[in-house]
């Protein structure tokens, strides 16, 4: 159990990522946090594609995160070789979520200090899930996990609404993180990802692409 707790903290030490399901789909903005300006920013992603219509963010331990990613990905992969689709959502985030649960209970291993936030499309549907380091998990609306994820979801308790597009979503993000982070907010910082339900393909954005949301 101090395992756990000790892995709850350092998710909480993580950088922030916010997700949020849209009227026109499912959205993921992540702060990539780069501390040492010798790293290549375009080597720090903090938004993955696990397939074309799934999009992934976590915070915690960085090699463990690469691990459940990978894991992810494979998954994704082996169900379109074995039956021709694409896998669904929440197949993915509760196999994940299974394997975190078993390493919180094997004597000589230690838990994933990672939460993940996972959001795809299927069937017309946009869904989000976030899965904690113990390994549960549950379906949402609007969520963040990272650093002041706390202070994140009382203004996504205030100001979240369903009727929002993509568009407006990384807008309403992005003056999130603005108010959270302050002097430090820039938008080299940011990873988005995003999912129509229009046609399920992922969509990455950075940079200067971020600047007509921040106006």
């Amino acid at each position: 159990l101090l395992q756990v707790e000790y892995a709850e903290k350092t998710v909480k030490l993580g950088s922030a990522s916010i997700g949020l399901v849209c009227k026109d789909g499912v959205l993921i903005v992540a702060d990539r946090r780069i501390h040492d300006k010798l790293i290549a920013s375009e080597s720090k992603n903090k938004v993955f594609e696990i397939d074309e219509h799934i999009v992934a963010s976590a915070s915690g331990v960085l090699a463990d995160i690469r691990i459940l990613i990978d894991m992810a990905q494979v998954l994704a992969q082996q169900n379109r070789v074995t039956y021709g689709t694409p896998i669904e959502p929440i197949s993915v985030i509760r196999t994940l979520s299974d394997r975190k649960q078993m390493f919180t209970q094997y004597g000589g291993a230690r838990p994933f200090g990672v939460s993940l936030l996972l959001g795809g499309v299927s069937k017309g549907v946009s869904t989000l899930y976030t899965s904690d380091v113990t390994g549960n998990f549950f379906a949402y609306k609007a969520n963040a996990i990272g650093e002041n994820d706390e202070k994140i979801k009382e203004i996504l308790r205030k100001d979240y609404k369903e009727e929002m597009s993509i568009e407006e979503g990384i807008k309403f993000c992005l003056k999130i993180f603005k108010e959270i982070l302050e002097k430090n907010y820039d938008l080299n910082r940011f990873d988005v990802g995003f999912v129509k339900l229009t046609d399920a393909k992922l969509v990455r954005l950075h940079g200067d692409e971020l600047k007509k949301y921040a106006k």
